[in-house]
């Protein structure tokens, strides 16, 4: 049946023009019931049966809802259809895996897509899971439940009709089999007149009260009402009204504020600060620092930033606030009422250059204090725009280097949400201590794991299940009137402190994809599995598109255990004297189809997470650790960049090839360098080795020549015992020369594929830029170099090389390495983007000096470099077939923006793992090293141990804001002085401290409830700071004793090992 729906509409050139839609009708759409005996779902499952799909576990994919659903006392066997609203605020309930036999109406989907493609997404991906057993039933195409809008009806109301009709419709095709469908809403209208047209329906904690065997369903409920403590303080005044969307905009445009993502820091959840584009083109930081100028904006939310009088502007670093009760800590917002106020300037005007100044003053308005238009530079009366403690600062008159100090501000409205579900903990300080035997639910605070998001408020039934374990949240709200978010439970993960549960936390906070691979995944692996081979039909070798290369003599160079091996190397001499240097990388592409599960899932994960004891694989094993990785003694396909280099390492061409090889040896850092450095061998292989290590050096220093850097940051690798992988050893990661070897020549071949695929998709590359730092992001660390007589040269990466080249101490070797630690600290982040989306001038790699680059080499576990290689196999063979996937802008962007934000949170997971296993390692020990301080802090000071690569705080307060310091911040020095001036503490200055892990159990603290790194102050001697010397003195002892202890243990276990009958005598 055909239905034609037309409507008219006005066109940009003021014409009006009819649109007809066409809507197909029909009634041979099947229920989903996988018992169903109407003649139509019957010849259903037939159809999808001679189509080949197959069953799944037992499952027909044509028809999953089960015969035997869950029974229920009220409604008998039953499946579950939820409304739209029910999907949005309850995904996390209805995600879990107990939550069977649902039907998903196409009306509901059609409204999801619209709403939030985030829920629609995870919608999408249960329904394809057959072994939920969810099922989407076509109403909107269902002759019989398709319903036409009425005249006097909204689309949200006549969507509510249709989702009624269609759970009516089932109810009386499924009667013959005793199963009723059950309408899950909390929309009260829609449940009244479900109710009215006798439709079965409920609440959604109605329908949890069916599985009692799950209480902690119910603590997942979304969207309650909280009584929170802040509504009844006295104190409390409440937040400002955030600005209407077009206000925003108004005021953007017309450069009022400035707009960013909110990153809060990491010593101090009470600092953020933005990154904005300002008039002049340049990018500043500007700071928020409170909970009042923060406005309920949490990290990582998009924000418009007004920027406040210079009076208020921040001159000296922040506190650290790691264990602090954030209730305890006063907000560092000290202004009057007046500075929160936000009222609207009215004005009739109403000509179209009325309405845009009535936009400009409007925006102006609700930003100014006490009703002037402050941001808009004048009030109506003429006069400058100002509070009670100055005036507000344009971005525009925001200069460098100004004395007022660094420009702050306070967030206006947020641009974009980024709300997800938290690790989290019961705050130690409100945990209600009630009965377990007790159902009421109470509200109590949690806090999150990650420290820069606030205390939470959920409601919870399970207080004394959930105190000392770790578990998932989600915030529904932040109202107005709320010192804090409101939210919801969403699951368990285990206790404190348990190194699975650890890692799990880590895993989740930094939105690490982690599951294991779908069956759907799975099934786009070669059918042959490890039994695959090459074939030289099949892979275009005889056809001449692969290049056969396995006769020349390739190896690869990587860390000892690698198994995932992306590159090989290879040199030739030539007859002319030059060399054939080739760089040989996996044919991920071969093996990953765009557009297949497993490239949408590689899409999804964008990167390889490696942690201290496991790897988080972006490929499935088969292929990253096998059937792609370019090991020895097997034909592996790979991507080939072919170069003929001269005697000065200067490129003379350049080919790009599908290859297979065949790697003559797998080597490890530390082997390859033996051959290099063992004159008694000459095979063929080292020789090579050789010529590229030759070859490397010359490339090497014609990059720093042109201003490469060469920075450093601490590196940690932990020796884990076989059987529980607890850390028993911690080192700094040694580099070799072969590292630099294989760095120089990745880099020649990233920078090569660049310019190649920016020459044939000059829209539509996917490249690697690396921002200019802003001058200001040095200011701290030249302050701290001025006493040395250091000057660091920032005009360009060049001057900064040199700079750093020559910023040497004799007295201290190490110096020279820990500015260049400190200097990385300042650079900006390097990004992924597409080449349309940016100006030539803004391809520039800073750190590299390379006018273009990309990345090329790491393909199984980058997926980057997947599109990568897609675009340079496109570049080189004029039969490649591809899709819209390489051409088009729009779609490139957005798969950077994921590649951008997956890079950055593996970085942090990885970070993450290192403090865990660093806290193992150092538990129950005493050790003293000598450190650097790296950081100045209000309250404290950074300090890293060059022995171990970790860093950690050093306190001058008793870890209290509040309290007197025994230092004071002194701004011209940027360093910590003592009041007497004896004593002080500056950047690069060496200290001697003492490392232990808290002792105190993980309930009481208050910051993460993770054993904490303790360093305390031993040299200089600081009185009131440093260790005293009887405390010293008896750590000292204790930790001989213990030393002495452990040797006599293991005196004891050689024994044993030794003699095993004597073991009842020991």
């Amino acid at each position: 049946m055909l239905r034609n729906k037309s409507f008219v509409k006005r066109t940009r050139k003021g014409n009006i023009v009819r649109t007809v839609k066409e809507h197909y009708l029909r009634d041979d759409i099947a229920c989903g019931y996988e018992s169903c005996k109407h003649s139509v779902c019957v010849s259903a499952r037939s159809e999808a049966e001679e189509q080949g799909k197959t069953l799944v576990g037992g499952i027909h994919p044509a028809a999953p809802l089960s015969a035997s659903p869950r029974n229920s006392v009220q409604w008998g066997p039953h499946y579950l259809v939820p409304d739209t609203n029910a999907f949005v605020n309850q995904i996390d309930i209805l995600e879990r895996p107990i939550i069977n036999d649902v039907v998903v109406l196409s009306t509901v989907l059609d409204e999801l897509r619209g709403l939030s493609m985030v829920v629609y997404n995870r919608v999408r991906a249960i329904v394809r899971d057959h072994e939920r057993r969810w099922f989407v039933f076509s109403n909107e195409h269902h002759r019989e439940t398709f319903v036409d809008r009425n005249a006097d009806e909204s689309p949200n109301d006549r969507n509510d009709r249709a989702i009624r009709v269609a759970v009516q419709w089932l109810g009386k095709h499924l009667e013959d089999a005793s199963i009723r469908p059950v309408m899950v809403t909390n929309d009260e209208d829609n449940l009244r007149k479900a109710n009215a047209d006798d439709v079965t329906a409920c609440r959604m904690e109605d329908c949890l009260g069916v599985y009692t065997e799950f209480p902690e369903l119910l603590d997942m409920m979304g969207s309650v009402n909280i009584t929170d403590r802040s509504a009844t303080d006295p104190n409390w005044e409440g937040y400002a009204e955030y600005l209407s969307p077009v206000q925003i905009q108004a005021g953007i445009k017309a450069g009022i504020l400035v707009q960013g993502t909110l990153q809060i820091a990491p010593y101090n959840y009470l600092e953020g600060s933005i990154f904005a584009a300002f008039p002049d083109g340049k990018e500043r930081r500007v700071l928020v620092i409170g909970r009042k100028d923060m406005n309920r904006a949490i990290q990582g939310d998009k924000i418009a930033v007004q920027i406040l009088p210079r009076s208020q502007w921040r001159k000296a670093p922040s506190a650290a606030l790691v264990d602090e009760d954030e209730d305890a800590v006063p907000d560092v917002d000290t202004k009057t009422e007046a500075t929160q106020a936000a009222p609207s300037v009215p004005d009739t005007d109403k000509t179209n250059e009325g309405r845009a100044r009535k936009r400009a003053r409007v925006a102006g308005g609700k930003l100014g204090n006490g009703g002037s238009a402050a941001t808009t530079g004048e009030t109506e009366d003429g006069e400058e725009g100002h509070d009670e403690l100055g005036e507000f600062v344009k971005p525009a008159d925001v200069e460098d280097d100004s004395v007022d100090g660094e420009p702050t501000g306070r967030v206006v409205g947020v641009i974009r949400r980024n709300w997800r579900s938290y690790c989290a903990f019961l705050d130690p300080n409100f945990a209600h201590k009630g009965t377990k035997a007790s159902n009421a639910p109470v509200s109590v605070s949690v806090l999150a794991m990650d420290r820069r998001i606030p205390k939470i408020k959920i409601r919870t039934r399970q207080v004394d299940v959930l105190s000392g374990q770790r578990f998932v949240v989600a915030i529904d709200s932040w109202p107005k009137e709320s010192r804090y978010p409101h939210g919801h439970f969403v699951r368990a993960l285990g206790d404190a402190g348990d190194k699975a549960t650890e890692t799990e936390v880590l895993l989740l906070e930094h939105d690490v994809p982690f599951q294991p691979f779908t069956k759907n995944v799975r099934a786009d692996l070669p059918p042959e599995g490890d039994k695959w081979l090459l074939d030289v039909d099949r892979d275009q070798i005889t056809s001449g598109k692969r290049r056969d290369l396995r006769h020349i003599d390739i190896c690869s160079i990587d860390p000892p255990g690698c198994t995932d091996i992306d590159d090989a190397l290879h040199a030739i001499r030539l007859p002319n004297g030059n060399f054939q240097v080739g760089v040989h990388i996996a044919d991920v592409t071969n093996f990953v189809k765009p557009n297949t599960a497993m490239d949408k899932e590689a899409a999804h994960r964008s990167t390889t997470v490696y942690l201290v004891d496991r790897r988080i694989d972006m490929l499935p094993e088969l292929l990253g650790t096998n059937l792609c990785s370019l090991m020895s003694n097997v034909d592996r396909l790979a991507f080939s960049c072919i170069w003929e280099l001269d005697q000065d390492a200067t490129i003379v061409n350049v080919t790009f090839h599908k290859s297979v090889i065949h790697s003559k040896a797998s080597l490890t850092y530390e082997e390859a360098q033996n051959r290099i450095d063992d004159p008694s061998l000459n095979d063929s292989i080292t020789n090579n080795i050789r010529d590229l290590n030759m070859l490397a050096k010359k490339l090497r220093k014609r990059r720093i020549d042109a201003g490469a850097l060469t920075l450093s940051s601490p590196e940690v690798r932990f020796r884990l015992e076989n059987d529980s992988q607890d850390p028993v050893d911690v080192e700094m990661k040694a580099l070799k020369e072969t590292n630099a070897l294989v760095e120089e020549f990745m880099l020649l071949a990233n920078t090569s594929v660049a310019a190649k695929i920016y020459e044939h998709f000059p829209d539509s590359a996917m490249l690697r830029r690396h921002p200019e730092p802003p001058a200001q992001n040095f200011d701290n660390l030249q302050h701290a170099l001025k006493p040395l007589d250091i000057q660091l040269e920032t005009g360009s990466s060049l001057a900064l090389a040199q700079s750093l080249d020559r910023a040497v101490l004799a007295s201290d070797p190490y110096f020279n390495n820990l500015l260049r630690i400190l200097t990385t600290r300042c650079m900006m982040q390097a990004q992924y983007f597409c080449s349309g989306s940016c100006t030539p001038e803004e391809f520039r790699h800073y750190g590299l000096a390379t006018a273009i680059y990309t990345h090329f080499t790491s393909p199984i576990r980058r997926y980057a470099d997947v599109m990568v290689h897609r675009l340079l196999h496109a570049s080189i063979d004029r039969d490649a077939v591809y899709g819209s996937e390489l051409t088009d802008k729009l779609k490139m962007n957005e798969q950077c923006d994921v590649l951008n934000h997956r890079h950055r949170m593996a970085q942090q997971a990885s970070r993450s793992s290192v403090e865990l296993y660093t806290n193992l390692f150092f538990k129950g020990k005493t050790v003293e090293e000598t450190g650097y301080v790296t950081q100045i802090l209000q309250n404290g000071f950074g300090v890293l141990i060059p022995s171990y690569g970790i860093e950690g705080v050093v306190y001058t307060t008793a870890r209290d804001a509040a309290a007197p310091s025994v230092l004071e911040y002194e701004q011209e020095a940027h360093a910590l002085v003592s009041p007497d001036k004896k004593s002080e503490i500056r950047l690069f200055q060496r200290v001697r401290v003492i490392l232990q892990v808290d002792d105190k159990p993980v309930s009481a603290n208050v910051s993460s409830m993770r054993r904490k790194l303790s360093l305390r102050l031993i040299e200089p001697i600081i009185a009131g700071l440093s260790i005293e010397a009887d405390e010293l003195k008896a750590l000292r002892a204790a930790k001989k004793t213990k030393a002495a202890s452990a040797e006599e243990d293991g005196k004891i276990v050689e024994l044993v090992a030794k003699h095993p009958e004597q073991i009842q005598t020991i």
